[in-house]
């Protein structure tokens, strides 16, 4: 494994990367399988740039493995099921496995009926929403993914966490551009982005967390220190309701309509948190869909309105004329090709993590 150093940060070739990341995987009793397709999704965030959701994720998911509150050997269960929904319990699987899962069962009821969507309760963190959303693009449809999450978020107006950063991902595809990808927490940044201003030591701007007692803060250990995170908007003048009403809808959507938990009963990531007693529903929750776009009109002449459309956005008069306007989805597309190529960057103090990870299962990470 190639590593390259310079000002803390190591460039490691995306092929060792993966393939370490299986191994672990398979070590925590995942089929080869399930673990091909767990490291794939941990891989997609660290190829497009998402560092808070890729390999240095990976020790959280075994500490929770630890706590058995993950299953590696789930037995996926349909617990209701129509034309074109289903709601699939997933035992308590990785939901870096049950949401695509669920994906592909939407995938195939929109090849018949146009549309489909899976909600899946009892799962675990699933990683990117927009690795699971964009399983629909090569079907030509449009993907959605969403998960609720840890209680982190406070509502307006409130100093409590009562929501998850709770990720939303929609994909459109297109013809001669990438397709328009939008991936984005409800929250004013995702806690991932703490944990790299904590590994780097830097603080975080105003609107992103406030401290227990509901002040402004740039501490990126707020949230150790009892703070919340803030959501989308940061305050009321800028918003910030606009936020809390995405961040409910997904919390809706994923946890109180198909039986999963929800609001402050959704499970801690951190293992060292114990899950609330007298849960509602079960686990944690996704929802996830695809909708065929010939079931509304024919595919080419969609995708070719896609590319007009981001045609006369990346035309539009500019304020700066040196910065262009990006589509979204555009900075991960043009991060890939480079992280493809030239390797992943990693924090020294994920590889540290990285190497405890590899301690522990008698495996070699050569960093």
């Amino acid at each position: 494994m190639r590593a390259i150093f310079a000002f803390s940060i190591m460039i490691i070739t995306k092929e060792s990367l993966e393939h370490f990341t299986t191994q672990v995987f398979e070590k925590m009793g995942c089929s080869i399988e399930h673990a091909i397709v767990a490291a794939s999704v941990l891989l997609k965030a660290d190829l497009r740039g998402i560092d808070s959701h890729g390999v240095a994720r990976l020790s959280g998911y075994v500490r929770l493995w630890e706590k058995k509150r993950i299953n590696t050997i789930p037995q996926f269960k349909i617990e209701h099921e129509t034309f074109t929904t289903t709601t699939l319990n997933a035992d308590r699987a990785l939901g870096l496995v049950s949401a695509p899962y669920g994906m592909e069962l939407a995938i195939e009821k929109a090849k018949i009926y146009g549309c489909g969507f899976t909600s899946i309760i009892n799962s675990n963190h699933f990683g990117i929403a927009a690795y699971h959303a964009m399983k629909a693009l090569p079907h030509d449809m449009i993907g959605i993914a969403m998960t609720n999450a840890s209680p982190l978020v406070a509502p307006t107006h409130s100093t409590q966490r009562m929501l998850g950063t709770n990720p939303m991902c929609y994909v459109f595809p297109a013809k001669k551009f990438q397709p328009v990808v939008v991936d984005m927490a409800t929250s004013a940044a995702a806690n991932g982005k703490l944990e790299i201003a904590q590994r780097s030591g830097k603080t975080i701007p105003k609107g992103w967390v406030q401290t227990k007692e509901g002040g402004e803060t740039v501490d990126a250990n707020a949230l150790k220190n009892g703070g919340s995170l803030l959501p989308l908007g940061s305050s009321v003048t800028n918003g910030s309701h606009k936020g809390y009403a995405l961040s409910s809808v997904v919390d809706i959507f994923c946890g109180v309509l198909g039986g999963a938990n929800y609001g402050i009963w959704v499970p801690p990531f951190v293992a060292f948190l114990e899950p609330l007693t007298n849960l509602p529903g079960q686990g944690l929750g996704h929802f996830v869909g695809a909708i065929r776009v010939d079931a509304f009109r024919p595919a080419n002449e969609f995708t070719a309105n896609m590319d007009q459309w981001i045609e006369s956005f990346k035309n539009a008069e500019r304020g700066n004329p040196e910065q262009p306007i990006i589509i979204p989805g555009e900075p991960e597309y043009n991060e890939e090709q480079i992280r493809s190529k030239e390797g992943i960057p990693l924090h020294e103090s994920v590889v540290l993590d990285l190497m405890q990870v590899a301690e522990k299962f008698g495996l070699h990470f050569n960093a």
